[in-house]
């Protein structure tokens, strides 16, 4: 019985993302919305130029959670990260603008979508033992394979943070974030002045959420990592008082790109393709 009501809520869920992926491309035509919250995210899109892809892109995201959740790779995982964040960082591009035209817009939307993976990895590793509470493992089964660790360890509560295979793994998980962070940080210069201390205060406040993790031991298994009030208001106060950035587009080039796996070409996201 309990399998069936989960079986019907994502089919229910199914059906109203699908509904959702109808009005947005209304919306987009500017077909007039009587829905008050598609009605004003139509202002949005149409003010801001939010392109529609991205919008289809997001709906796709998430109905991916309502099947299984397994990653056999870190390049699987990390398009899923772009289709649930990468896609947000794009449409908060659109609205904060960017001190250029199209060109610079272009390298901005590219270091906004490799921010929105880093910032869902880290929501991956702060919450590994919630989502095995609900049957999901989010973490690339090649890289727990690289540890001797496996997703059903995870599932079935066979690891403790105790175990010598888990540290290690995070350790390289959070490693991993924070070259992502690090990467997508010159983004941020391209951003209209204004906009940039709200952007700094997300990327700088997400990735102290891994600092979080390292000082609870890497138990994300049982323990929600979370920085403290003070570490947030000394964050906020820091952000506040930093002076806008003038980026030098030129030293910048085109923008990063993510080597997914060895082996594997470097170049940009590949998109979620939607019919």
């Amino acid at each position: 019985m309990v399998d069936l009501a989960v079986e019907q809520r994502a089919t229910g869920t199914q059906k109203k993302l699908a509904e959702y992926d109808r009005t947005l491309k209304a919306a987009h035509r500017g077909d007039q919305m009587t829905d008050p919250v598609f009605r004003e995210l139509q202002w949005a899109i149409q003010r801001y130029s939010v392109p529609l892809d991205v919008l289809r892109e997001l709906v796709a995201g998430v109905a991916r959670d309502l099947a299984p959740v397994r990653y056999p790779t870190w390049g699987e995982l990390a398009r899923y990260c772009e289709g649930v964040a990468s896609t947000v960082g794009e449409m908060c591009t659109h609205v904060f603008g960017v001190a250029g035209g199209t060109e610079t817009r272009e390298r901005a939307l590219r270091y906004a979508r490799i921010l929105g993976v880093a910032m869902q990895l880290t929501n991956v590793l702060r919450d590994v033992g919630e989502d095995a509470i609900r049957g999901r493992c989010y973490l690339p089964d090649d890289d727990l394979a690289l540890f001797g660790l496996t997703p059903d360890d995870i599932l079935s509560g066979r690891v403790s943070s105790e175990d010598e295979r888990w540290r290690p793994f995070m350790a390289f998980e959070v490693g991993r974030a924070r070259a992502l962070y690090e990467m997508a940080r010159p983004g941020i210069a391209l951003l209209a002045p204004d906009s940039q201390r709200c952007a700094t205060a997300c990327a700088v406040g997400y990735s102290g959420i891994l600092g979080a993790i390292e000082s609870i031991g890497y138990d994300t298994l049982q323990v929600r990592a979370r920085m403290s009030t003070p570490q947030r208001m000394r964050l906020l106060w820091n952000v506040w008082r930093a002076e806008p950035v003038i980026a030098d587009v030129v030293a910048l080039g085109e923008g990063p790109s993510i080597r997914f796996e060895l082996g594997e070409p470097a170049g940009p996201f590949e998109r979620v393709k939607l019919a």
